[in-house]
């Protein structure tokens, strides 16, 4: 065999083995790939999000919430004396203390239970969701409270479901219009702020795009 034809035997077996080589890598890529669809789907699908036990209590004081603003402000329109006034004020007053047992429920669970980080965001934004949080928490405890204090101050007092609760005050005109009219302002201001949580909430999740309704969503 010539020199030449030796040259040419060699060349074509080293191509052969290039060949074999970079099938051999192609298919080890391939099985260590993952396909982009999957994991955009992962991380869109399976972020994080809060425990079921801050997700059912957000979305029952939420509801709980609403129907008291409506009922309160219901009633407000009645005149004195209306025999469905006195039950409506029952049922305002029972719903409200079930709803502030359930926020001191949420404040224990966030304090023992993992939350989510907040996402990336500027942080003028993160001071604002932290701090219309934080004043919702405050409303959340602070009126209830104003109204028992008010019902305190007056003859009939507050029932729980029909069972009488102890009262902590006299009857006493000025101190009942007090308590009761800070349990209204503070009715208002709740409202404000209820509006700016949701409207964050959908800024987030419509402009901003990052997925942060979900994360409470039931």
């Amino acid at each position: 065999m010539s020199a030449r034809t030796e040259t040419v035997l060699g060349k074509k077996e080293t191509s052969r083995h290039d060949v074999a080589w970079r099938q051999g890598m192609t298919t080890a890529d391939s099985r260590n790939a993952k396909p982009d669809i999957n994991v955009n789907a992962t991380a869109s699908a399976g972020g994080p999000r809060y425990a079921g036990l801050l997700i059912a209590l957000h979305w029952l004081i939420a509801l709980g919430i609403i129907g008291l603003l409506a009922l309160g402000l219901y009633m407000v329109g009645l005149p004195k004396g209306l025999p469905v006034k006195a039950t409506l004020i029952n049922l305002h007053k029972s719903l409200g203390l079930t709803v502030f047992l359930l926020v001191l429920l949420r404040i224990v669970a966030r304090v023992v239970l993992h939350r989510p980080a907040l996402p990336p965001m500027p942080p003028w934004q993160r001071a604002a969701a932290r701090t219309t949080q934080g004043l919702l928490y405050v409303c959340m405890v602070a009126m209830p409270l104003a109204g028992y204090l008010g019902s305190s101050f007056n003859r009939y007092g507050t029932r729980f479901w029909g069972i009488l609760l102890p009262k902590w005050g006299w009857d006493d005109a000025h101190l009942r219009d007090l308590f009761f009219g800070l349990h209204q302002a503070i009715g208002y201001a709740l409202i404000a702020l209820i509006v700016l949580h949701v409207a964050g909430a959908f800024k987030h999740q419509w402009i901003d795009r990052d997925n942060l309704l979900a994360r409470m969503l039931p």
